[in-house]
């Protein structure tokens, strides 16, 4: 494909990107602007003027995208030259270096990568070696500090903690002896490798010399690091991305590599990518102006080629159950072209596929009532990005200790949390309790009271099994006196087996610890709610033991999407429902706290550029936790939206408007033809 073929269909800007293939290059590249294209064009451009495929390198952060890029690429180039490219993932980049230069290091070239199971396997022996079992160290616990060290430069003799110390450098001696590394090692060495070594870095210099890097926002030092040393002059590198769609910095990308690129590589040429296509201009109205208020940022708008567009609706809600009950009705009724049953004749085809909706949150916990607000309105859904919410660890557990509560008998619920939290009856303990349940034809339950089992056992399994059936003897006679209080009795009993205390001891981050307590305050709001309605405690059980978890996977699923803020990037729905845009939410309270909030707005601006035709804002004057109503305030984000382009609908002069006499003609009209 010539270079004047590229060209056509590209706008002015795109062109000027094509054409930059010299030298240092920042393409910024705004959302729903054609970046892919942009990329992949680029690259087809530089082998049109002569540049050898074997000498591009173009680097991504996901298997998924370095795939999509290569197989767009070679439909512009031709395969053989799409193969001779190498477009890969920062890590399958590391690994390539290595494997010609670890041995500048000490290693032998054919390291292994230690990942999962055994990476767990080994640290579990290390805990035990130092006798850190008692203390409740988990490999968890170790590797978080351990990458944490890693990717912040540290030694891993620099981790505060001594025990965690200890143990994370022994595991690190133990990788160095099984000529092994893990997923951190890659970047750490391979960016070791290139600065202490010259005849590798000019090597792999002469090797890759044009160099395009995507999602450049996303990148941490670390990485920043590796690419000034893999790029010598004259700096034939480029740079692709949106600092103002930086969202990652809680798990290190710095949107100051983006926003200093001038500092990293001299003169750079900046190209703005700037002309959206796939919003409407009411919607890219709303999102400039709130994204403007970010005092760090490159200087660009986003122009729409779609002109005017539905205004977009900011929806106040008394609470999160209205809430969600009507964005589902709301989503029934635009599906069907706006028909409202009892209002006229139904469509005869739906208006839209349910794939055009997206609900996007900001927290996980807010999953919940929309998950169960899409089946009580019997529409099909997927989640994204998101577990569904009674598949967490957590909900789980507490859900088998209600199923204890009610029955001890029940099996599956008994041995999932016989030692959660640990309470010194051990897997082999366990194993025997259930061989010998089997071979006596009772339950497990039965087996823990049989004096003749607890006899084989050693007197301190003994003793931790005859406590543990006291306590759940407890919880049933406590549910049975007061199954209306279950709330109240379950978090009392959660306190005092230590199961809290163990779970945020057990939680890698304050982030993840954050999550998981609310995700336990969310569960015991849905049980109150539930009681409330008059369920039964087995019922609820029963309901969310039928909960399966969606597959996190657009192609394969059908259904209104459910996703997260952060999972959206790179994606685009016809009609988006953007919930809980309230102060602590977002922006969420921890930003507040940190100082944080730019990456919040951004975060916003994200979930407001994936809109294509129709967007909504809802926000709630209150929401429960743990079963208790808690005032909400509007996010202080909402006063920065261009109100111009921004239609207020107020939920209880919605929900009490009186009929318009063109709505009751239509509603007579409805039922006249349903009777004929």
């Amino acid at each position: 494909m010539g270079r004047g073929s590229l060209f056509s269909g590209c706008n002015r800007a795109q062109r000027e990107a094509l054409e930059a293939t010299e030298g240092p290059v920042l393409i910024l590249a705004g959302a729903g602007t054609g970046k892919t294209r942009t990329v992949t064009y680029r690259m087809a451009c530089l082998l049109d003027s002569g540049v050898p495929a074997e000498n591009i390198l173009a680097v991504t952060f996901t298997n998924k995208a370095a795939n999509e890029m290569r197989e767009r690429t070679a439909s512009l180039v031709g395969r053989k030259a799409g193969k001779e490219m190498t477009l890969c993932t920062f890590h399958s980049l590391c690994v390539r270096i290595l494997r010609r230069d670890i041995g500048r290091l000490g290693y032998k070239t054919n390291f292994s990568i230690v990942v999962g199971s055994d990476q767990q396997g080994m640290l579990k022996q290390l805990i035990v070696q130092h006798g850190a079992t008692k203390e409740k160290v988990s490999p968890g616990d170790v590797l978080a500090e351990v990458s944490r060290a890693k990717n912040a430069g540290m030694s891993l003799g620099e981790i505060a903690d001594d025990l965690l110390r200890t143990i994370a450098m022994s595991y690190q001696r133990e990788l160095r002896a099984r000529n092994a590394l893990d997923f951190d090692d890659l970047l750490l060495l391979a960016e070791q490798v290139l600065r202490e070594h010259r005849e590798a870095r000019a090597w792999w210099r002469a090797k890759f010399r044009y160099v395009t890097v995507d999602e450049f926002q996303d990148t941490n030092g670390l990485q920043m690091e590796l690419l000034q040393l893999l790029v010598g002059e004259p700096y034939n590198v480029c740079v692709v991305g949106d600092d103002d769609q930086s969202i990652y910095g809680w798990r290190g990308a710095q949107v100051s590599n983006i926003l200093n690129f001038d500092r990293f590589f001299p003169n750079p040429r900046v190209v703005r990518l700037e002309e959206n296509y796939r919003s409407t201009q009411a919607i890219l109205s709303v999102a400039n102006t709130l994204i403007a208020h970010n005092p760090s940022r490159h200087d660009k708008v986003l122009r729409p080629t779609i002109r005017g567009g539905e205004k977009v609706r900011l929806m106040g809600m008394p609470g999160d159950d209205e809430e969600a009950a009507w964005v589902a009705e709301e989503i029934g009724r635009l599906r069907n072209g706006g028909f409202v049953f009892g209002t006229g004749t139904p469509p005869a085809k739906p208006a839209h596929k349910w794939e055009d909706f997206a609900i996007l949150f900001r927290t996980n916990t807010q999953i919940r009532r929309m998950e169960q607000a899409m089946r009580e309105a019997e529409i099909p859904y997927r989640l994204v990005g998101a577990q569904s919410f009674f598949d967490r660890k957590e909900v789980r557990d507490v859900l088998a200790y209600i199923q204890l509560g009610l029955d001890p008998n029940a099996d599956v619920a008994l041995l999932r949390v016989l030692n959660t939290p640990p309470r010194g009856i051990a897997s082999g303990t366990a194993t025997l309790l259930l061989d010998y349940s089997r071979e006596m034809g009772i339950s497990v339950w039965s087996a823990m009271w049989e004096e003749r089992f607890l006899g084989e056992l050693s007197t301190r399994a003994a003793a931790a099994v005859r406590k543990f059936a006291g306590e759940l003897t407890e919880l049933r006679d406590a549910f049975a006196a007061e199954a209306r209080q279950a709330p109240r009795v379950l978090r009392k009993f959660l306190e005092e087996a230590g199961y809290i205390d163990w779970l945020m001891r057990n939680c890698k981050t304050e982030q993840e610890g954050n999550q998981r307590r609310e995700a336990i305050g969310e569960l015991m709001t849905a049980l109150t709610d539930a009681l409330a309605r008059g369920e039964t405690l087995q019922h609820f059980v029963d309901t969310a033991a039928l909960d399966k978890e969606p597959e996190d996977d657009l192609e394969t699923k059908q259904g209104v999407t459910l996703i997260t803020l952060h999972a959206s990037k790179g994606l685009e729905f016809p009609i988006v429902f953007l919930v809980g845009l309230e102060e602590g939410i977002l922006p969420h309270q921890r930003s507040l706290e940190e100082g944080t909030k730019d990456e919040e707005r951004r975060l916003l601006y994200v979930g407001i550029t994936r809109a294509q035709r129709k967007l909504y804002l809802t926000f709630c004057g209150m929401r429960k936790k743990w079963g208790e109503k808690v005032l909400c305030q509007p996010s202080s984000f909402i006063n920065e939206l261009d109100f111009a382009w921004i239609e207020e609908t107020d939920y209880e002069e919605m929900m009490n408007a009186e009929a318009s006499p063109d709505e009751l003609q239509d509603f007579f009209g409805g039922m006249r033809a349903m009777l004929e």
